[in-house]
């Protein structure tokens, strides 16, 4: 039982830390080693890092709200497993815990969905370029934290 417990407690923290990572890191698109962007700011580097904010755009505060929303239910999640693990009778489901980790895996998917259809068209050919490591981070973090929600949704406390 312990075996279990840890490994859920270690699932759901690398699912928070891969969202924070992919939110907080300038990686959701390179165009080459000196030019990269991420959903918050453009960034060039020459002799140093020059970033700024680049487009006020809907659909990219769209993902930032995504992003940043996940992080909060991934983290309330987590705080209210400890609450629930402490104060749950036997038997009893962690469904409020299991929610709030699925809500925080259907925002990440929503905001990389939201950025994987509209960031290809802004750029024409000359700016081509590739997703970044923070992107495919999003992406991994989706499934994981779908898998976790579920098994919360599924797992009964027991003694």
């Amino acid at each position: 039982m312990i075996v279990l417990l840890a490994g859920i407690i270690v699932l759901h923290l690398a699912v928070l830390v891969l969202l924070l990572i992919s939110t907080v890191v300038n990686s959701w698109w390179y165009f080459n080693d000196s030019h990269s962007i991420d959903i918050w700011q453009n960034c060039t580097w020459i002799d140093f890092w020059d970033c700024k904010s680049y487009t006020t755009d809907e659909w990219l505060q769209a993902v930032q709200a995504m992003m940043i929303l996940s992080i909060i239910f991934s983290f309330l999640s987590v705080i209210l497993f400890f609450c629930q693990l402490f104060t749950l009778q036997k038997g009893g489901r962690f469904y409020i815990t299991g929610i709030f980790q699925l809500l925080a895996g259907i925002c990440v998917m929503c905001g990389a969905a939201i950025y994987t259809v509209q960031y290809p068209h802004i750029h024409s050919e000359q700016y081509a370029g590739s997703y970044g490591f923070a992107y495919i981070l999003a992406w991994i973090a989706f499934p994981l934290a779908l898998c976790s929600g579920i098994i919360y949704v599924i797992l009964r406390k027991r003694e």
